[in-house]
């Protein structure tokens, strides 16, 4: 790697704010990964169906709807100052599993309730920290440091997987959630540390007469309103929706079913194959965040069909080390799409909307719980293979549907979407 190549990677944590951001969001993405591994396979281990482990990763997912109420708050109170909030309630919530463990108490219905109630908050946590970024960082090094971004998501996966099943079969579910207690305070002190970014001022006509719940309302209508407005946008949502509805039901909350049930493998084996995912996840982001010149939305279409190609390879494969490197390169698919579509939405978003808008980002996660629900009966009825390759097929047609509709906006090389 060049000098130079090594200073435009680097050159977000120039920034202080950033140096303590990226951090905070590191130790929250570990807790989070070693969470859901965590209690995946401990509902797996004592219920024994995939039906109430969909039905326990689509609860972590019930807050997306409400997700643009989440960026409206952090538009007017501060996206640093929520996400604080934030990041002190995951602590609360992980305690009292932890408490529970810890005192013998613990049982599926406990966890089910507690991960309903943390679902409501957890979802908005990526579109919040992708508006605070936006709010601290240059335009021009909005690339890489999104990129870098998500490599704590990627690493935390990898950490994640690998530690968290190691720490559970070692010590058990009661002392795993003592280190993610511990992750989830540092990175709300770590929160704490940063600056307040300056909020952007816009003069908006405020009728006297007009009731708090009527601004309230009117506001979360405009942010709605605005990340639906220009055709970038639509496309790069309408991608994220299709993403979240067949291609990570696949890579996420059903891992531990296909780990358990086709592979045969225990929780070390559901690890590596998390990890696999992340590694190739985590190579996407670090390749795009020393690339420059790179055309956005083409990568976008690029990268989506790519990564439905590997998971038509993925769900036919009943080999560990192939299966692995499969995952890896749908990985890399994977980062490259996600990273495209927000990089769109936070380019085009006006910036005293950012939060509105990446909450809206957030609300079309919903179709993963949708996904995993549909995914966890369809799985009981035609078998796992057939169900994998509906969803890996229907995701191609779709997503060659929304190139195809919004080819003038996407692909030319001087659309405003491919802007470098």
């Amino acid at each position: 790697m060049s000098g130079a190549s090594r200073i435009s990677a680097l050159a977000p944590f120039r920034i202080r704010n950033y140096r303590f951001q990226w951090p905070s969001d590191l130790l929250t993405s570990w807790a989070f990964e070693v969470e859901t591994l965590v209690l995946g396979w401990y509902i797996m281990v004592e219920t024994g169906s995939v039906l109430l482990l969909t039905v326990l990763a689509s609860l972590q997912y019930v807050g997306t709807l409400i997700a643009p109420v989440f960026g409206m708050i952090g538009d007017r109170i501060g996206h640093r100052d929520l996400l604080a909030a934030m990041r002190f309630a995951y602590t609360a919530l992980s305690a009292s599993i932890m408490t529970l463990a810890l005192s013998g108490h613990l049982a599926p219905h406990n966890v089910m309730i507690i991960v309903a109630i943390m679902g409501l908050i957890r979802p908005s946590d990526l579109g919040v920290r992708g508006a605070l970024l936006a709010d601290i960082m240059p335009a021009g090094q909005l690339i890489g440091a999104i990129s870098l971004a998500r490599t704590t998501q990627d690493s935390a996966r990898i950490i994640g997987a690998l530690s968290g099943a190691g720490l559970f079969a070692a010590l058990g579910i009661g002392y795993v959630y003592v280190v993610i207690v511990c992750l989830y305070l540092a990175a709300a002190a770590l929160m704490l540390c940063m600056t307040r970014p300056s909020k952007p001022v816009r003069a908006v006509d405020r009728p006297a007469n007009l009731a708090p719940g009527s601004i309230l309302l009117r506001d979360l209508k405009e942010g709605i309103v605005h990340a639906w407005s220009g055709p970038g946008m639509r496309a790069a949502l309408c991608v994220a929706f299709l993403a979240n509805l067949t291609a990570f039901p696949l890579t996420n909350g059903l891992l531990p079913y296909v780990a358990r049930e086709i592979f045969h493998t225990d929780q070390t084996g559901l690890g590596y194959l998390s990890a696999s995912f992340a590694v190739g996840s985590l190579i996407g982001s670090i390749t795009l965040s020393l690339a420059n010149g790179v055309r956005i939305a083409r990568l976008l279409i690029g990268a989506t069909l790519a990564w439905y190609a590997m998971l038509l390879v993925f769900v036919e494969i009943r080999t560990m080390p192939v299966a692995m490197a499969c995952l890896v390169l749908a990985g890399i698919a994977q980062s490259m799409s996600m990273i495209s579509a927000a990089v769109i939405l936070m380019r085009t978003a006006s910036a005293h909307l950012r939060g509105r808008v990446m909450g809206v980002r957030m609300m079309v996660i919903y179709g993963l719980p949708l996904g995993l629900l549909a995914a966890g009966s369809l799985i009981d009825l035609i078998g796992y293979s057939a169900t994998g390759t509906l969803y890996a097929l229907l995701g191609l047609i779709l997503m060659t549907a929304i190139a195809l509709h919004w080819r003038s906006d996407l692909w030319p090389e001087h659309a405003a979407a491919n802007a470098p």
